[in-house]
């Protein structure tokens, strides 16, 4: 009886260290990627990004991704990047919460709307907010990253439940989930099985 108990408590353990270790990586602009002609206010609304969440940019050469204050980010300013990448595949690990602002380097192509900001909500928070682009404000709001313009039916789908989810989202694990999983595989085995 005591194997068991051991065996149950081991389980629930395991539950409790898999659940938050979930993170979401969104690929910005979905299928078509980072690139000019896309509205990226229209993609991020609806989704909800935590700390710990990730945005994957793919982008063909020629662009860049540049993470940039807000008042660059406004003025569509190049040359003050925070951080900048023009590999073709950059990921961002979304590790503080605030608003996070991104634009293209490139000439002219900021000002032809290749720029996003999103407003990252605190680990657990299930929140997020509005980034006005004209004003660099943040407005709280009620679980969800929201702006002006409406969502595009091929950027979210409702579910029957009511849910929304989201193409350029996928759910990812921890890496120290493997060594989690063996570790409470040897226990149980000890406790319950031997």
């Amino acid at each position: 009886m005591g194997k068991f108990r051991a065996g149950i408590f081991v389980l629930v353990l395991f539950l409790c260290c898999v659940v938050p270790s979930l993170a979401t990586v969104y690929t910005v602009g979905d299928s078509a990627g980072w690139a000019m002609g896309v509205d990226y206010s229209t993609w991020a609304t609806g989704k909800t990004f935590n700390v710990g969440d990730s945005l994957l940019f793919n982008y063909p050469s020629g662009h860049t991704v540049d993470e940039v204050s807000a008042s660059d980010y406004q003025s569509c300013t190049a040359g003050n990047a925070i951080t900048s990448d023009k590999s073709g595949a950059t990921t961002i690990s979304l590790k503080t919460a605030g608003t996070h602002y991104f634009t293209c380097g490139a000439m002219g192509h900021c000002s032809g709307g290749m720029k996003l900001a999103v407003t990252v909500a605190a680990a657990g928070g299930g929140g997020g907010g509005s980034t006005t682009p004209s004003s660099g404000t943040t407005t709280p709001s009620s679980g969800t990253t929201t702006s002006t313009a409406t969502p595009t039916p091929d950027t979210t789908t409702t579910t029957t439940t009511g849910t929304t989810s989201h193409p350029s989202a996928s759910e990812t694990l921890s890496p120290f989930i493997p060594l989690l999983i063996s570790g409470v595989a040897a226990i149980f085995y000890f406790f319950v099985i031997s």
